[in-house]
C-alpha cells in the first residue's frame, strides 16, 4: 500500500494523543486504531500497524514508569507472561474474522471501554494482601483474559489492566497504571509479531506513528507521576466521539 501524506496527517497526530492518553489511563488504542481506519488500512493491516506504534509507545511508558518505582513487578511479571501467551491466540482468532466483523466488535467495545475510562476507580482504597502464590495464579488469570482481548480486538486493553489491579490488588492510580504496561508491552510484542509474520505491517506508516506516540507517552507518563490521571477523561471522551461518529458516517456511506 502507498503511503501518502495524508494518511501521515491522520494517523501521527491521533498516535501521539493516544500514546499521552494510555500511558496515563490506558485505552490509546481506543484513539489509535479507529485513526488507522480512516486512514484507509484494511482491518488486519491497521491492527498489525496500530501495534508496532503501540509497542513503540508503550515501551518508553513503561521505562518511565519503572524508573520512578511505579511498577508492582510481581502482578506485572505474571500478567505479562499470560498476555503473551493469550494475546497471539487472540491474533489468531482474529485473522479468521472478515474486516467488517472486526471493524463492528471495534465500535461495539468504544463505547464499553469510554464508560469504563469515565467512570474511573477509587485511588484511596486499601491494598489487598495476597499470597504471592495466589498473586501469581490471579495475575496469570488477568494476563491471560486481558492479553486475548488485545490480540483479538485491542482498544481499551490499558484501561481495563489498571481497573482490575486496581479493584482486585488494591493498587494506586499510579502503580496501576505502571503495572499495566508490562502486560500492555508483553500482548502488543506477542501480537505485532503474529501480525508481522502474516504481512499485516506497514512500517513506514507505524514507525513515525511509533515515534509520535513515544512523545505523548513520554509527557503522559511524567504528568501521571506528579498529578495522577482523572484529568484527561475530558478529552478522552470528546475523542472517542468524534471518531465514532466518523466510523459510523464512513460505514453508512
Amino acid at each position: 500500500m502507498q503511503i501518502t501524506w495524508q494518511m501521515l496527517l491522520t494517523v501521527c497526530p491521533l498516535a501521539a494523543l493516544a500514546g499521552f492518553v494510555d500511558s496515563i489511563a490506558g485505552g490509546g488504542g481506543l484513539i489509535s486504531l479507529p485513526a488507522y481506519y480512516l486512514a484507509g488500512l484494511p482491518a488486519s493491516t491497521a491492527a498489525g500497524t496500530n501495534k508496532l506504534s503501540a509497542c513503540m509507545g508503550t515501551c518508553l511508558a513503561t521505562y518511565r514508569y519503572g524508573k520512578s518505582g511505579k511498577i508492582d513487578w510481581r502482578v506485572g511479571a505474571f500478567a505479562g507472561l499470560g498476555s503473551f501467551i493469550a494475546s497471539v491466540l487472540g491474533v489468531l482468532v482474529m485473522k479468521q474474522l472478515s474486516d467488517a466483523a472486526i471493524r463492528m466488535l471495534v465500535m461495539c467495545c468504544l463505547p464499553i471501554a469510554a464508560v469504563f475510562t469515565l467512570r474511573g476507580h477509587n485511588s484511596a482504597q486499601e491494598r489487598r494482601a495476597f499470597s504471592n502464590h495466589a498473586i501469581m495464579w490471579i495475575s496469570l488469570c488477568i494476563g491471560c483474559a486481558i492479553g486475548f482481548y488485545d490480540g483479538l480486538v485491542g482498544p481499551g486493553t490499558g484501561t481495563f489492566l489498571i481497573l482490575l489491579f486496581v479493584n482486585i490488588f488494591g493498587l494506586d492510580d499510579v502503580t496501576a497504571s505502571g503495572t499495566a504496561k508490562v502486560p500492555n508491552l508483553c500482548s502488543n510484542i506477542a501480537a505485532l509479531t503474529s501480525l508481522f509474520i502474516a504481512g499485516d505491517v506497514l512500517w513506514m506508516l507505524g514507525l513515525p506513528a511509533g515515534l509520535c506516540s513515544m512523545a505523548g507517552a513520554a509527557l503522559g507518563s511524567k504528568l501521571t507521576v506528579q498529578k495522577g490521571s482523572k484529568f484527561i477523561r475530558g478529552m478522552m471522551l470528546t475523542v472517542l466521539i468524534l471518531l465514532l461518529v466518523k466510523m459510523i458516517t464512513d460505514m453508512l456511506q
